[in-house]
């Protein structure tokens, strides 16, 4: 059992540990096409805990913009309709919510650290003194922190050590990932929750929440690759030995797509969407040239009138769209240093992700094995909101029902990490607060 591990068991038992063991979650995914809540119960299997869905709520988002806030109102109404939606099917009212984000530039920075022991064998202490030396050193300018997770530990000079406890040596280290977005859209999605009156249990990055939904076990341990498409923007994270490596986004998803459409076709944006949807596609086909689709004309003065096109000619529009965003995150990846890290599997999830053609346009681009995933290890979920597009809020009732395997949980510190340095050396004068610190930590 590694150490990550050994922290989520004593999570398990805690009450203070942010898990929903035995209790109620609320998942709240904001994105810039839809809103979407679950709540969700922890069942006791003979396999361990598992989550149940027993509430769905969604809507179809107003005030968000690329993953962004851009109208306060618009989006806490948003909100609070899907919660409240949730809840009804629930029968069971809640208080907080943990959310996604995707806006805001998430970005990944590793960083190491180093103590000396002085007693020579390594214990929980030394564990929790080095990670808190280690985050109160990070400083990140404007930014806050949402993450992080430590990757492995060393002993002396022996690396890649997944559980330090109990072995013996003149100094111990750690090295750990911390992922970080800008604070500007994060405060304003936050902004928007306490709207709603609701309190924030916590913040996941969305390609991490999707990651711990899509990805198979194997997949985390072996290498993989998950990029999740959104309407408003593209997240991609890269997992591997257990763990999350890397994250990154850009600013391009499925509207850019709808909004190419309507220029190219000269169609309104909710017929360009719809014909998206129906007749799009990321490969070319033989039949496409003689495939007529009807396309709604811009509304004049005689009001609606519909002229003919090609299939071809809207999967020429789709095409180049997607091969550059898929473009963006391969380059973006390899400028990161972790493309060999990833393995040869890649898995795609989100809404964009159900276009036809996508695995294979994909395929073209990365060189790699790729398969298209929904949400999984979650029971209760209906026909409706089982497929790609609730990867990430399925995500978040995962992580509440295991524990977050992290050096830092809970509501983001806008002021970075010394409040949270300053608490953890405050607690650290008992056995018990230090139980209570790694708890809340992992």
């Amino acid at each position: 059992m590694s150490v990550l591990d050994f922290f989520r068991s004593r999570q398990a038992d805690s009450v203070t540990g942010g898990k929903a063991a035995g209790g109620v979650c609320a998942a709240l995914d904001v994105g810039s096409s839809k809103i979407a809540c679950f709540i969700a119960r922890t069942d006791q299997t003979v396999s361990g805990p598992r989550p149940r869905v027993v509430g769905v709520g969604h809507q179809s988002s107003r005030g968000v913009r690329a993953g962004a806030v851009v109208d306060m109102d618009a989006a806490a109404e948003a909100i609070r309709a899907a919660v409240e939606q949730a809840e009804r099917m629930a029968s069971q009212a809640v208080s907080s919510v943990t959310v996604t984000l995707s806006s805001g530039q998430p970005s990944s920075t590793r960083i190491a650290a180093e103590i000396d022991l002085p007693q020579r064998e390594v214990t929980e202490r030394e564990l929790r003194r080095l990670l808190d030396g280690a985050l109160s050193e990070f400083d990140a300018e404007d930014r806050v922190v949402l993450h992080a997770i430590p990757l492995s530990w060393a002993v002396d000079d022996h690396r890649g050590i997944r559980d330090p406890r109990g072995m013996f040596g003149r100094t111990l280290g750690v090295e750990v990932h911390v992922i970080t977005a800008a604070i500007g859209p994060l405060r304003n999605l936050l902004t928007c929750v306490e709207r709603c009156h609701f309190d924030l249990r916590g913040v996941v990055a969305t390609p991490y929440a999707s990651g711990l939904s899509a990805l198979a076990d194997d997949e985390v341990q072996l290498g993989a690759t998950l990029i999740d498409m959104g309407a408003g923007a593209t997240t991609a994270a890269v997992f591997a030995e257990g763990a999350l490596l890397h994250i990154d986004a850009v600013p391009v998803g499925g509207s850019h797509v709808t909004s190419d459409v309507a220029r190219g076709l000269s169609t309104p944006l909710a017929a360009a969407e719809r014909l998206k949807t129906l007749y799009g596609s990321a490969l070319d086909s033989p039949e496409d040239d003689q495939q007529m689709i009807e396309v709604p004309s811009v509304s004049g003065e005689n009001g609606a009138m519909y002229d003919s096109a090609p299939r071809s000619l809207l999967n020429s529009i789709i095409r180049p769209r997607l091969e550059e965003t898929f473009e963006l995150i391969r380059d973006r990846l390899d400028a990161a240093g972790v493309g060999k890290s990833s393995g040869r599997r890649l898995v795609l999830t989100g809404g964009g992700a159900q276009m036809p053609g996508a695995g294979e346009l994909a395929a073209r681009v990365f060189g790699k094995q790729v398969r298209i995933a929904g949400p999984t290890g979650v029971t209760g979920l209906g026909d409706a909101v089982s497929g790609p597009a609730f990867s990430a809020v399925a995500g978040i009732v995962r992580r509440e029902t295991r524990g977050a395997a992290e050096a830092i949980s809970g509501p983001p510190r806008m002021g970075g990490f010394t409040v949270a340095a300053r608490r953890n050396r405050a607690e650290a004068g008992s056995a018990g607060s230090m139980w209570r610190w790694f708890a809340e930590s992992f």
